[in-house]
């Protein structure tokens, strides 16, 4: 016979055994006298039984044929008969009216034989959720295309089939104190560093709210500062890159019915890394890695560095070019800083316009009405064709983060920065650029330094956050994330091997 599970309170008291008629008015006066709950009642051999479940979360056929049918032609009602004799595996018990109202909500079909001390239950749920389909949020050309989906069922599913291994832990909590919410971290026993777990899932087991609402809510609940604008925590909805990182010894996170995963701890680094770079040839790898890097730079840094020069920089602009820039700012009203200030707000309307309009209207908003917005107010005098070219410049520059999270932090970033550049000039920008360094080292993702490799300084993971070493030097696993084991493979062989070939 199956053990009765274990209490998730010990103080609460058993409200077993009752009279059917008592339970059913207890339930029904718990749930509002919702139509959705079904509370049904047999007499078998001379003794009163009842089932009782919510409609829209049972599935009937299942019931119907493996629970009821079975439950009828038991000649003897009791508790173990009743777990041994219907063919349904996981059958549980519990005798607790908190245990009752929260599986009810899952999906549970509970079975109550008057008089006995216990009520079983077994997990009947109709889940509707939608087939594995490619990333809408990240898109890639290389590698596997299956993006996670609302089902937690498949997420693990999937994630199995990627990472088939005994080593692999997919550990269960409940989140929510009115709303249950499941939540599974997710590891690799022998490789993952204990520390991280521990914090993780105490972070996790410390939250006191409703109901979890996303998994970016989730992620911004646990996070070590939540005054940063820099997300601290690398959220994916591509299973590839989920299982490489956690065979690395990272931490992976599902939420049930929320289709992207948490990756901890993530650096800097993380946000500017995509899958594609493992399966692309190492040069090509490296090369577009750090036209990543580069490119964001450019992103925070170009237009700034724009209204600095042509406010109080003079010398540093060409002589040929200051000509073209005066021209094109002859019939310009406003000062650079409100001008460029202007661009980038309009810039932004049209990001965000595009992104909330259905697909083929958002197209043609970003594109025709760029170019044509654009057109209107270098005509109307109200900016330079120049400083169009340096805004879209700096915006092209932000779109190449995989992360749209951090491609959102620079473009926010970069407000800031503008205002600076007016004000102090280079000067401003330095102070800029100091502030965020600093704080960016300040940082921390579960407990680990944001700017690891660089601080502190280990010029092994540095060499792989910075390129992508061809994979017969990939034979060590990141020495910041201190794990069990650090070794991927043998170092003599693989190299050795990579040598022959070349």
């Amino acid at each position: 016979m199956r053990k009765s599970r274990r209490h998730r309170n010990t103080q609460t008291k058993s409200i077993f055994p009752i009279k059917i008629d008592k339970l059913e008015k207890l339930l029904k006066d718990k749930f509002e006298n919702n139509p959705d709950l079904i509370f049904s009642t047999f007499d078998i051999g001379g003794k009163k039984v009842c089932v009782f479940y919510l409609s829209y979360q049972v599935k009937t056929d299942r019931l119907d044929n493996f629970l009821l049918k079975p439950l009828l032609n038991i000649s003897e009602l009791n508790t173990p008969n009743v777990l041994n004799e219907i063919p349904i595996g996981g059958g549980s018990t519990t005798d607790t009216l908190e245990e009752i109202l929260e599986d009810l909500l899952i999906g549970n079909v509970f079975v109550y034989v008057e008089g006995e001390d216990k009520a079983v239950f077994y997990l009947l749920v109709r889940k509707e959720s939608r087939d594995l389909s490619k990333a809408e949020n990240e898109s890639v050309v290389l590698g596997p295309q299956i993006a996670f989906s609302e089902s937690l069922i498949t997420n693990l599913n999937v994630i199995r089939w990627s990472i088939r291994s005994t080593d692999l832990v997919l550990e269960k909590l409940m989140i929510g104190k009115r709303a249950k919410t499941e939540v599974r971290i997710i590891y690799m026993k022998s490789i993952v560093n204990d520390k991280h777990i521990n914090t993780m899932r105490q972070r996790l087991q410390d939250l006191d709210l409703d109901k979890v609402d996303d998994t970016h809510v989730l992620a911004q609940l646990i996070e070590d500062s939540s005054s940063t604008i820099f997300p601290q925590y690398y959220l994916t909805e591509l299973v590839d890159r989920f299982s490489y990182t956690v065979s690395q010894g990272r931490i992976g996170v599902l939420v049930d019915n929320n289709p992207q995963a948490i990756l901890a701890p993530s650096t800097i680094f993380s946000f500017l890394e995509s899958t594609e770079d493992m399966y692309m040839r190492w040069n090509a790898g490296s090369f577009l890695r750090i036209l990543r890097f580069i490119a964001m730079f450019i992103s925070i840094i170009l237009t700034p560095l724009y209204v600095a020069a042509v406010t109080y920089h003079y010398e540093l602009i060409p002589p040929r070019e200051l000509i073209t820039i005066g021209q094109s700012r002859a019939i310009v009203p406003f000062p650079p800083i409100i001008e460029a200030l202007f661009l980038e707000f309009l810039i932004e309307l049209l990001r965000e316009a595009g992104a909330r309009l259905p697909s083929k209207v958002g197209q043609t908003i970003g594109i025709v009405g760029g170019v044509i917005i654009g057109q209107a107010v270098v005509q109307a005098g109200l900016t330079s064709s120049i400083l169009i070219i340096v805004i879209a410049f700096s915006a092209l520059a932000s779109f190449t983060a995989p992360s749209y999270e951090m491609g959102t932090t620079v473009r926010v970033i970069r407000f800031p920065m503008i205002i600076l550049a007016g004000m102090f000039g280079l000067i401003g920008i330095m102070y800029g650029l100091c502030f965020l360094v600093i704080h960016v080292l300040k940082l921390k993702s579960l407990g680990e330094p944001y700017l690891s490799p660089i601080y502190p300084f280990r010029w092994d993971d540095l060499n792989k956050v910075l390129f992508r070493p061809p994979y017969a030097y990939q034979y060590k696993r990141f020495l910041s994330l201190r794990p069990k084991d650090l070794f991927r493979f043998k170092k003599s062989e693989a190299i050795k091997k990579h040598d022959i070939d070349e």
